[in-house]
């Protein structure tokens, strides 16, 4: 099975923080955009929101590439209180069974997936 974007090692998240963190993944253009919709919002979507410690999670379809390569499809933004919650999950079944499912219909060959702090502007 391929690396369902979780890395070698997922206790390595970088630095500890209180700071919300996100697991991103990007999309680009499938080859049949009905059938990816299909398959990700009837049945991946579904799985992923059991996923224990996920918060929320934002998708969005990119409408116009202004600058850069590859064209992206479809974006998602999965949301976890902090590092030790996106680390419980990526260890979790549901997780596995969410990215699985992903694989099933080529989603994971199109991904690239990486985590981000949530992070505010100084006060000034």
């Amino acid at each position: 099975m391929k690396n369902l974007g979780c890395g070698d090692n997922i206790d390595d998240l970088g630095e500890e923080a209180e700071h919300v963190i996100k697991f991103v993944a990007l999309y680009r253009v499938p080859e049949d955009s009905e059938a990816f919709d299909r398959a990700y919002f009837q049945t991946h979507l579904p799985l992923l929101a059991s996923t224990p410690g996920l918060q929320r999670t934002e998708v969005a379809r990119v409408t116009r590439t202004l600058l850069g390569e590859p064209a992206y499809y479809l974006l998602a933004e999965m949301y976890f209180a902090d590092r030790d919650a996106l680390r419980a999950a990526l260890k979790s079944r549901e997780w596995a069974a969410s990215g699985e499912n992903l694989q099933s219909f080529g989603g994971i060959d199109l991904a690239t997936m990486f985590t981000a702090e949530v992070v505010e502007p100084p006060a000034g």
